[in-house]
């Protein structure tokens, strides 16, 4: 009797393991296309024996069936880390190839017309020009592709910072899903410890979801996590605690008040006093400085987002110090250049700058007071604002020697391109020391230099014009020599022509190679080009692995129907097996006890 009853506690044994397994089965048959679900798997461990005999040799023990061990996941924990470390590599290629993507579409058309042909028609209007600058046609035609010209190149800056201000929409969304993920991991940290508490149940379907937004978090930031014994998962951004047990640390926005540019800061460890200073000082959360494969800090869409973004709108006085002098190419490598959009705005605004200042310089001539003026070596005089100046030799005056003039006849000649925020010479009385010690009294066109602390006075896109003097009066463009005002000035023609195919642009201050103007577009798509394809690249080889990672990944934790419905057969027939079993013992069972 006692090992028949045992029997029956074997057979119940089977019953209910072979049950579990079902439901389990049939549980995971139910996600197959569920998000993010993990398959479970039942884990079986014995009963206890019990001692039914002794012996001389060895006693007798006889097992009261199976228990279910546990329900596990059917995870690699190596293979979750490497997914996310690729996954966040890949977001970060990604979104860099994304934006070089999106410079290459300003450039190659601009409402219908390709930006290369504004600069080839401007080029041929002074060739043009150069057959006979008197010709008023020919004066009207340089000042149509003039037009044009600035007017394609504002639409692409335009353009440009657009999308800067696009990106930065996306940074503000993705900051934002970042606290939220870390809110509802916070959420789902302490529902796992509440459940699992006791150690009777797993919280299989909460740690599905927070594990599948561990994987999303993955790809918008550099994290490391790791779980603690009481099932809390830690996780750090950039090497700073963002969830724990109690907490999670929000990423705040900083905005900047010119651009509306966000920065993303730790909201805990930056004080008042750090964002009242001038300028703010908040505890950024991503460093930007030092971004490398080696040091595997490439990770992270936002981290990529920010770098393409910029920290501001750029012009050609990014590419210089604080003194004026070019950047050497260290300083720009290390720098502006690892923003693919500050770095295309100040290119753009570099030929902008060049081309302007050089044709405005042939247009009204520019010398030095001791070029012009043989011994002379100061020069005294009150500038606009009231303020007295005194200056060395070298200040720029205009070359009146030199110099053509429109059919007006008057001086100064009229430059092309105008800023906004000052005309291009300032006519004072001046003072003017020789090397002798004597002093003379002049009346000098004095030229006014670009100011770095006010653009409006720089030759810069978003500063110029073109000359409305010569909208309204093409023949005022300088053209006839004013020594001899019946003389048409055709070498200032051919100067212009030339200057098209002289090699002197540098398109930044890391490029060695000198090019031409009419060159300038192919040399700026084709570097672009060189840094999209090498983004392209890269992100469709990171594609290709975190696929394949995935893919084994897959192989532990996925669903495959035709699996499960084999092991559910194999559960079905073990049920019904134990259930014979059972069946065969009450009826032995019945039998003694009828029989007795």
């Amino acid at each position: 009797m006692a090992n028949s009853f045992g029997s029956l506690y074997v057979g119940a044994s089977g019953l209910q393991g072979a049950s579990h397994g079902l439901n389990t089965t049939a549980n995971n048959l139910t996600n197959v296309n569920t998000e993010g679900y993990v398959r479970e798997q039942v884990v079986y461990e014995d009963r206890n024996y019990r001692q039914i005999g002794w012996a001389s040799i060895s006693d007798q023990f006889a097992g009261l069936g199976v228990d279910v061990g546990t329900i596990v996941h059917k995870r690699d924990i190596f293979l979750d880390k490497a997914y996310r470390t690729e996954n966040g590599r890949y977001s970060f290629y990604s979104a860099s190839a994304e934006a070089v993507d999106e410079v290459q579409t300003f450039l190659q058309e601009q409402e219908g017309v390709a930006f290369k042909d504004a600069i080839k028609d401007f080029y041929e209007a002074f060739a043009e020009f150069a057959k006979d600058p008197s010709d008023t046609v020919n004066q009207n035609l340089v000042l149509q592709k003039a037009s044009l010209f600035l007017s394609r190149s504002g639409a692409i800056q335009d353009g440009l910072e657009d999308y800067q201000t696009i990106i930065n929409s996306k940074i503000i969304e993705d900051v934002d899903r970042i606290n939220e993920i870390g809110e509802q991991i916070l959420d789902y940290n302490k529902r796992i410890q509440a459940i699992e508490a006791a150690g009777v149940e797993k919280a299989m379907e909460l740690r599905d979801k927070r594990d599948l937004l561990i994987d999303e978090l993955s790809g918008l930031a550099k994290i490391t996590y790791r779980e603690d014994a009481f099932s809390v998962v830690h996780i750090e951004i950039e090497g700073t605690e963002f969830v724990d047990e109690i907490h999670c640390n929000a990423i705040g926005k900083y905005k900047d008040l010119t651009t509306g540019f966000i920065t993303p800061y730790w909201v805990n460890l930056t004080t008042d006093e750090d964002l009242a200073k001038d300028p703010p000082e908040p505890y950024q959360v991503f460093d930007l400085s030092r971004i490398s494969a080696e040091t595997n800090t490439d990770l992270g869409e936002i981290k990529s987002l920010l770098l393409a973004r910029g920290d501001s709108w750029t012009n050609y006085l990014n590419f210089l110090d604080d003194d004026g002098v070019q950047l050497d190419a260290d300083t720009y490598n290390s720098g502006i250049a690892n923003s693919i959009m500050m770095n295309a705005e100040s290119e753009l605004d570099t030929l902008i700058h060049q081309l302007v200042t050089d044709i405005n310089d042939l247009f009204s001539p520019l010398t030095t007071l001791e070029e012009s003026y043989d011994g002379a070596t100061a020069i005294s005089y009150t500038d606009s604002n009231g303020n007295p100046v005194t200056a060395d030799g070298t200040v720029k005056i205009l070359d009146v020697a030199n110099a053509s003039v429109g059919t007006d006849g008057e001086l100064p000649p009229r430059e092309l391109f105008v800023r906004n925020g000052c005309e291009r010479y300032y006519l004072a009385t001046c003072t003017v020391t020789y090397e002798d010690g004597t002093t003379e009294e002049r009346s000098l066109y004095l030229y006014n230099e670009e100011d770095p602390d006010d653009t409006s006075k720089c030759y810069t896109l978003k500063s110029l014009t073109i000359n409305t003097d010569l909208e309204k009066q093409e023949a005022y463009l300088p053209h006839l020599l004013y020594s001899a005002q019946d003389t048409v000035n055709y070498e200032l023609g051919t100067q212009l022509e030339a200057l098209w195919s002289a090699t002197g642009f540098n398109l930044n201050p890391a490029d060695t190679t000198p090019s031409t103007y009419t060159e300038f577009y192919t040399k700026w798509i084709g570097e672009i080009g060189t840094i999209g394809n090498i983004y392209s690249s890269t992100a469709s080889s990171l594609q290709t692995t975190s696929e394949q990672i995935e893919f084994s990944r897959q192989g532990v934790i996925g669903v495959s129907s035709d699996e499960e419905l084999t092991t559910m057969i194999k559960y079905q027939s073990a049920y019904n097996a134990a259930s014979r079993y059972i069946n065969v013992i009450d009826e032995m069972i019945e039998h003694l006890i009828t029989s007795l």
